[in-house]
């Protein structure tokens, strides 16, 4: 007996029992279901919530391996930096090594697997207390995870976190499909406001940076948005911004290959491009109106905000995790608006608060995950008012046509 008759067996044994979802569970997300709907009206599409979820998945793929080589890297060019070495880096040559992946897949593929396992075990546990199907709305959040959190949080808070973001986040809230806020960053929001020492500073994006017992090590990993809001000197180009090639959260650094992304989910039809485009015209705005503040004399030189308020408004696309929340995050189609309307004012809000949060707050210079948390409590009433605005122009068409 083969391993899906064996699966199959076990779901039949268990059928009408608490066991029962989770036994549909495995058998469906090894297996394509082998029920057919034979009666009633319904909607023939070739998608389904799995299908959807692993599309987004590969749109991740990239962003994960390359998290893994950059974290080998930067761990061995700031070792190299506190010995006095300067390392510039080469794509095939010192960037995509043995080394780096080896170093990059020892740190970064556990907080992949914590993510999974301790998610999918609580949705288990839901479906077999409360009886209903184990949805596959985790798939997605267990890979957006380890890709916003620095590279070496220790693994027991991670636990901590996940559980609170799936019980929290989501489960309280009636599980996949009704919950307000984005798992993912509920998790980090815990993460950063429950342990902010190890989400903050110039310590936490480097492997090594700081040892097991959080004491600061002889190595650095300050991001770019932490040298601007320290006014410190900039040393990473704007090839290595785009690119990729600098400290920060294991997935969010490449801009490139989230570039790439946007076009994957654009392309399948997965992702909003209204609420990607109209992100990126919030964040233009916001740092054009910075730019210009700076420009008219409003801001004096030494005060804690210039240095990120005078910063060219389109760099601040390219560094912290704009760029991501705007692909992965802020397109998430539950807690995002639904309205064609609303999704613009939705994303332009959301790029609008994002660099505003990050400019006002050089504690913690980056504002992508509150922005969108923010806009995701007012996402339902943005689409409430954009339907009742689009009731009341009905409403005065009918009585000119009565009239």
């Amino acid at each position: 007996m083969g391993l899906k008759d064996k699966l199959h067996t076990l779901k039949e044994k268990y059928r009408g029992t608490k066991m029962a979802p989770a036994f549909n569970a495995i058998h469906t997300f090894l297996y394509l279901p082998n029920m057919t709907t034979d009666s009633g009206s319904h909607i023939r599409v070739a998608d389904d919530l799995k299908r959807t979820m692993n599309i987004v998945i590969m749109a991740l793929i990239p962003c994960l391996l390359f998290g893994i080589f950059n974290t080998g890297y930067q761990h061995y060019a700031a070792v190299d930096a506190a010995n006095g070495i300067a390392r510039e880096v080469s794509l095939f040559g010192n960037f995509l090594t043995w080394e780096n992946f080896a170093l990059g897949a020892l740190k970064v593929l556990p907080l992949v697997l914590i993510s999974y396992g301790v998610g999918l075990a609580i949705e288990f546990v839901f479906a077999v207390i409360y009886g209903h199907e184990v949805e596959e709305g985790y798939l997605v959040t267990g890979m957006l995870v380890p890709l916003i959190v620095p590279v070496d949080i220790p693994l027991w808070m991670l636990v901590i976190a996940v559980i609170f973001g799936v019980v929290i986040g989501k489960e309280v809230f009636g599980g996949t499909g009704m919950n307000i806020l984005n798992p993912a960053l509920t998790i980090r929001a815990f993460l950063f406001f429950a342990y902010p020492t190890w989400m903050s500073g110039d310590k936490v994006w480097v492997h090594g940076a700081v040892d097991t017992a959080g004491t600061p090590d002889a190595i650095s990993g300050e991001t770019v948005l932490g040298q601007l809001a320290q006014s410190h000197e900039v040393t990473t180009s704007l090839s290595d911004m785009f690119f990729g090639f600098m400290p920060g959260s294991v997935g969010e650094t490449s801009t490139f290959l989230i570039l790439l992304g946007a076009l994957f989910l654009i392309y399948t039809k997965i992702g909003s491009w209204k609420i990607m485009l109209s992100t990126v015209i919030g964040g233009l705005v916001m740092g054009l109106i910075f730019n210009g503040v700076v420009s008219a004399g409003w801001i004096e030189s030494n005060s804690p905000f210039y240095e990120l308020m005078n910063t060219p408004y389109w760099h601040h696309l390219l560094l912290g995790g704009f760029a991501f929340g705007a692909v992965y995050m802020a397109t998430d189609p539950v807690t995002a608006s639904q309205t064609n309307t609303g999704k613009w004012i939705y994303g332009f809000f959301i790029g609008f608060f994002a660099i505003m949060i990050r400019v006002f707050n050089p504690a913690y210079p980056e504002g992508v995950m509150l922005a969108i948390l923010l806009m995701n409590v007012f996402a339902p009433t943005i689409d409430h008012y954009v339907v009742q605005a689009n009731i009341s122009k009905r409403k005065k068409r009918l009585k000119v046509k009565t009239a």
